[in-house]
């Protein structure tokens, strides 16, 4: 059975004879360079990189308690990402909402690890 991209590619094939080969050749890719992360997008890559490691936590098969585990390093995300913004943003619109966010998270993460140390076993 014939992909939809395997058909489609045999009839650009038959109706422009090297069509095919140019829509499957990604030799020049490579010569194509990822622009070098700024200062702020490797601490973005960083902080989510370490938000999906602490997120993979150990399940209890308890629903309120695996979420409140997950969620603590979700909105630390948030709390990094804000103050990465704060670090090299300029957007006075978008260092407030920064500001309002951990605000609100670390509030909210306080209470998370408080319901979790009066029900987590």
């Amino acid at each position: 059975m014939k992909t939809l991209a395997t058909a489609l590619l045999t009839t650009l094939a038959l109706a422009m004879p090297g069509a095919a080969q140019q829509a499957t050749d990604h030799s020049g890719h490579a010569d194509m360079a990822m622009p070098a992360d700024t200062p702020a997008t490797a601490a973005y890559r960083e902080a989510m990189t370490r938000m999906h490691a602490d997120m993979d936590v150990d399940y209890t098969g308890d629903a309120d308690v695996d979420f409140m585990r997950g969620m603590i390093p979700h909105h630390q995300a948030a709390i990094d990402m804000a103050r990465i913004v704060l670090e090299h943003g300029t957007d006075p619109e978008v260092r407030a909402l920064a500001q309002d966010v951990i605000a609100a998270q670390e509030t909210e993460i306080a209470m998370m690890q408080a319901w979790l140390a009066q029900h987590d076993e």
